[in-house]
């Protein structure tokens, strides 16, 4: 995205809207707020999103930033403007959870004053241009991108590769890995296909097509007997049943010709086989999954994948192509019905765990290190079975139609044996069963677990801020705007000549301008969780080890110092009124009734079937979506209905906007 710089802001404001006499936004406040960051909350996603000022995007049309400007009427007290929020707020009079942004008695303050002054005074047609703006932006509106193919992921490769062929070596996983853009791998503007991806790509399909007739048709992959290695009848038939399957969509019949070429070329009748299976699993038809079509014979298919790569995070099913054949995914109706058909399949368990396992992001607790003096008891498959506690909990919730906010209240869990002894609770009979936690280990859903609690930690000891920011990244969809450049974040080493704890070693962050705007915002969350350490175990205080400077057999035999520090979880949500909290089960509760969180759960189930981040353009079927979801007790497969119904509503930008840049 071309971001125009405040002096090419000033410049094509002066060209465009200044006339002699006119005041602009454009040209007077617009530039200040810029300066001062009001952007970083002030968005979409950001920590003030829910507020009445919400920025246009930085790449909006002049026209639309200048209507915003006047639309800020609504902050301004037109009987007494220096009660107005507009000035109360970025001057820090009243609370403001960004703190001071325009110093009290400057040159900026003056030019806020100038333009509070203005809208107090505006015309009845500029007031009315004002409010239309404000109803356009609660509707939402503009074109979202439309998709036409979308990459597989590498699960989903290993997925179709696994229900294509029957084969189960997940090539897939040694291709070169994902990013997470979005907070998820789907996304599209990351799935591009590098030369070593295609390289790759190439390797595994010679592979698999020998592999799949090594024991001659083991698998049933050719719907026919041939009678000699010149069968044309089953040659076409095997084509265009393997094809269909493998593209997710008929065949043309210029594509049965050319495959049926790449077949002649062969002999006997299953090398033919081998190298039109070859073949097709290097084309573009394979690797890319068609989501969105403007040619109403394919439209049924590129529903059936999307059902299938967002519910089941695999190839539709034979039954899914003969529906989409039928014209039984052309409806809302027909959707819903194939949707919940689908929702009762197992298959569904696999699809909810693989959005679970990016959402919650497994790969870091998979990846974790812990100081092993410090925490003997973590090992690779102790965080595996923090995994494992999550894929259950949250099953539980979604399969048993329960309210699926008790993610963040349940006072129960579905630990191991080794979870159990982090939770000082008895193991259970069975591993994943279902235990309660004692009520004064304050332990609440996913706040309490210990996977949350050790993805968010580092290999020595918790980190408030990492805590905070998944929170307010995950849990509520907030972005925090990264550390300016150049900034030192690490904190001071602890010292034994003078321990400190957490929330004292991080004092620097309340107490710097530079640090202070961003850590206010998550530093105070993560304080609320500091009774459990960087694996999740329960403490009353804060322990400290310093080890004495020796080496070999003799660093393994001296005894550490250790030194116990109070702690303070006194704690807040800015951001949030009546926020105040002290453990993981207030921040819970907290959290399961604020807005912001039960419309967060519905954009990160958008974020991951749509494969993109959410745009102004998908306001209603979010709104529809997050009404499904409160109107059903918050059942979680609501928001799946409601968001695949969306397919067949039309909008200006076509059904659920799903984006490519293929």
């Amino acid at each position: 995205m071309v971001k125009r710089s405040i002096l090419m802001v000033l410049a094509s404001a002066t060209c465009v809207w200044q006339a002699p006499g006119q005041t602009t936004f454009v040209s007077t406040l617009y530039p200040i707020m810029q300066k001062a960051g009001c952007r970083n909350c002030h968005n979409v996603d950001g920590v003030a999103s829910a507020t009445r000022m919400r920025l246009p995007d930085e790449d909006a049309p002049l026209s639309r930033v200048e209507v915003f400007g006047r639309s800020l009427v609504d902050l301004v007290n037109r009987e007494n403007t220096e009660q107005s929020l507009l000035f109360l707020k970025p001057t820090a009079r009243t609370a403001h959870t960004g703190g001071q942004r325009i110093k009290p008695g400057s040159p900026e303050e003056a030019i806020l004053k100038q333009w509070i002054d203005y809208l107090a005074k505006m015309s009845v047609p500029e007031l009315e241009e004002a409010r239309r703006y404000k109803e356009e932006e609660a509707a939402g509106g503009g074109k979202a991108p439309v998709a036409v193919l979308r990459r597989l992921t590498n699960s989903q490769y290993n997925n179709t590769i696994r229900d294509l062929l029957k084969d189960t070596s997940n090539p897939a996983s040694d291709f070169p890995p994902e990013d997470f853009v979005n907070g998820f791998k789907d996304q599209y503007e990351a799935l591009t296909v590098t030369p070593l991806l295609a390289e790759a790509y190439g390797n595994a399909a010679e592979q698999l097509a020998a592999d799949a007739f090594l024991r001659g048709d083991f698998h049933g992959l050719i719907p026919c007997k041939p009678a000699s290695d010149n069968d044309a009848a089953c040659r076409t038939k095997f084509i265009e049943t393997f094809g269909r399957r493998a593209f997710r969509r008929p065949l043309e019949p210029e594509e049965v010709v050319r495959y049926t070429e790449v077949f002649r070329s062969e002999k006997p009748f299953l090398k033919g086989t081998q190298t039109v299976i070859e073949a097709m699993l290097q084309s573009p038809d394979f690797i890319f999954w068609l989501d969105e079509t403007p040619n109403p014979k394919w439209k049924p298919y590129a529903t059936a994948s999307f059902l299938s790569y967002s519910l089941w995070n695999t190839m539709p099913d034979d039954a899914m192509l003969d529906a989409a054949a039928r014209g039984e995914l052309n409806t809302a109706a027909g959707i819903e019905k194939m949707t919940r058909e689908m929702l009762a399949d197992p298959r569904a368990k696999d699809g909810l765990d693989s959005f679970v396992s990016e959402w919650l992001r497994f790969d870091r607790v998979l990846g974790a290190a812990r100081e092993r003096r410090v925490y003997p008891l973590f090992n690779p498959d102790l965080a595996a079975s923090m995994t494992e506690e999550a894929r259950h909990f949250i099953g539980d919730l979604v399969w048993n139609n329960r309210n699926f906010m008790q993610v963040y209240t349940a006072n129960w869990g579905f630990p191991n044996s080794s979870l159990a002894a982090v939770y000082k609770v008895p193991p259970p009979a069975h591993d994943w069963d279902r235990v309660t936690f004692p009520v004064d280990s304050e332990r609440a859903g996913l706040l309490g677990q210990a996977l949350f609690l050790t993805l968010t930690s580092k290999p020595d000891e918790t980190t408030p801020t990492g805590r905070g920011l998944f929170v307010r990244e995950q849990f509520l969809c907030q972005e925090v705007p990264p550390p300016p450049p150049n900034v030192d974040t690490n904190l001071p080493p602890f010292d034994e000549s003078k321990p400190l704890n957490n929330r004292q070693r991080m004092s620097a962050h309340a107490t710097n301008p530079v640090c202070a705007s961003c850590h206010s915002l998550i530093d105070p969350i993560g304080f609320g969780l500091e009774k459990y350490d960087a694996i999740g175990e329960r403490r009353e205080q804060q322990k400290l080890l310093f080890f004495p400077a020796v080496h070999g057999m003799a660093a393994r035999r001296a005894k550490p110092k250790e030194v116990l520090l109070d702690v303070d979880t006194s704690a807040r949500v800015a951001g949030i009124a009546n926020s105040d909290f002290s453990s993981a089960r207030q921040l819970g509760e907290l959290l399961a009734r604020t807005p912001q969180c039960q419309e967060c759960v519905v954009k990160q189930v958008f974020r991951y079937m749509a494969g993109r981040s959410v745009t102004p353009a998908d306001r209603p079927a979010l709104n529809r979506a997050l009404e499904a979801f409160r109107q059903s007790d918050f059942n979680f497969k609501s928001i799946l209905v409601s968001l695949t119904k969306e397919r067949d509503i039309p909008s200006e930008g076509g059904p659920l906007n799903v984006a490519s840049n293929h």
